[in-house]
């Protein structure tokens, strides 16, 4: 198993995957809704959101350059591309990036079998772990 630096325990993939079905479901549903382009007339909500999506893209870019194995970088990465791609069409609206929130789904589909695969791996270690300790008192 790689070494990671975030997502070190079995808790931690399943607190980020549990977060990222979420956020995944959510895409899911926002495929339904159209988004205007972000002007300075535009509601606050639609400035929050963005405000929201700009604050949560440079967060998770900042886990992604921290994470330590190639598996971690790439979920947090499909992570981060999935908020700046929902940053885009937030700004632009859908005219323009209607296509992003398509492809935002399937970055978080990716992610969530990429947190899988850790949440796998993690699992695999302990078990390995308490069959060394078993054998160890026999």
């Amino acid at each position: 198993m790689g070494r990671y630096v975030i997502l070190t325990n079995h808790k931690r993939a399943v607190i980020a995957l549990v977060h990222t079905v979420a956020f995944l479901l959510i895409a899911v549903l926002l495929t339904r809704t159209a988004v205007r382009p972000l002007r300075m007339t535009s509601p606050f909500p639609a400035w929050l959101l963005a405000a929201v999506y700009l604050v949560v893209s440079g967060i998770l870019t900042a886990l992604a350059a921290m994470a330590g194995c190639l598996r971690e970088r790439l979920y947090f990465g499909l992570c981060t591309a999935s908020a700046a791609f929902g940053l885009m069409r937030q700004v632009a609206g859908d005219p323009r990036m209607h296509a992003a929130v398509y492809i935002r789904v399937g970055l978080l589909a990716s992610a969530v079998v990429t947190g899988a695969m850790i949440l796998r791996a993690h699992r695999a270690a302990v078990l390995q772990v308490h069959n060394v300790a078993r054998h160890a008192h026999r």
